[in-house]
């Protein structure tokens, strides 16, 4: 039996959401941002991810945020849609929302805050994927929640077609094999995606079974990642190791940010969006509270990473 292409593959950026110095969502600028992902030619976006600052924006921001990233995309590419909630009930509000405005695909954690098991969290997507009618992905990011997603429970909601992918940011690449040899094995039939969150082993994770990458680092060179992802898929691996090397380097933008006043969030995040204020897409590289825009030397710290990979 032939796998069947998953309709969710490629290069799939999650796009920041860029702020005013007010906080709120900066429209034009994310206009910018999703015109310059589609012209790079990515094969979707992902809206109200991590780098999306999801969890820090209101009800109200999120559904501006992903209306405009919706109409500006246009139907050229899907659009998956984060519904990062803390239980079961509150996600499927949000992807009631979700569906509502367009989105083509929804993207739910574990549940987080109340501390919950193996049986809570398999309820918790069973729940979610009854309730939706749109393809629903597992966001694996225990980093963030605290669970894990396994092999095994992945499987299982693969099999019974309760999930149609996972986005893998777990840093557990030998987990993101299995699971490809086990989805492979248990639900060949499945449109099934394997999307790696893992931006500097993008070319590992394909050559393992992935269908592609949802890189942070996407919304800074889109064009480099869709390079990459079709050296990986025409087989040319030296090329694809040689485009991932220039990526990796490009990759030191997050240690721009002074490491004793920032951490995970703000390092990236606003390393993101620093770039991009920097190459004119967005106006700013203002951040949600309690984070902090990256200052004039931090600036500088990542002009030279892009001029050093050709961008600048």
């Amino acid at each position: 039996m032939t796998t069947p292409a998953p309709r969710f593959a490629g290069v799939v950026p999650p796009a920041v959401t860029p702020l005013t110095e007010e906080g709120e969502v900066d429209v034009h600028s994310l206009e910018r941002l999703v015109e310059r992902l589609l012209d790079a030619g990515v094969d979707g976006i992902f809206a109200l991810g991590s780098s999306g600052e999801t969890v820090f924006l209101t009800d109200r921001q999120r559904d501006l945020a992903l209306e405009t990233i919706v109409k500006t995309a246009g139907g050229a590419v899907p659009v998956l849609a984060g519904c990062i909630e803390p239980t079961t009930r509150r996600v499927v509000e949000r992807a009631e929302a979700s569906t509502r405005l367009g989105a083509d695909g929804l993207v739910v954690t574990a549940p987080f805050y109340a501390i919950v098991g193996p049986h809570e969290i398999e309820r918790h997507f069973r729940a979610v994927g009854a309730a939706v009618e749109l393809p629903l992905l597992a966001y694996d990011i225990p980093v963030c929640v605290h669970s894990k997603l396994s092999v095994d429970l992945l499987t299982r909601l693969a099999v019974d077609g309760v999930l149609a992918g996972v986005k893998d940011s777990s840093g557990d690449d030998v987990a993101f094999r299995q699971l490809a040899l086990a989805v492979a094995e248990h639900a060949p039939e499945r449109d099934f995606s394997l999307l790696t969150g893992h931006e500097v082993v993008v070319d590992a994770m394909m050559l393992a079974g992935g269908s592609g990458s949802v890189p942070g680092l996407g919304n800074v060179d889109p064009a480099g990642y869709v390079r990459l992802h079709r050296a990986c898929v025409s087989g040319d691996w030296a090329a694809a190791r040689q485009e991932q090397d220039r990526l990796t380097r490009l990759f030191r933008i997050v240690d721009a940010a002074d490491p004793a006043t920032s951490a995970g969030a703000t390092r990236g995040v606003g390393a993101f969006k620093t770039a991009l204020a920097l190459l004119g897409v967005i106006a700013g590289n203002a951040v949600s509270l309690p984070l902090r825009p990256l200052d004039a030397a931090e600036t500088g710290r990542v002009r030279t990473q892009l001029e050093l990979a050709g961008l600048l």
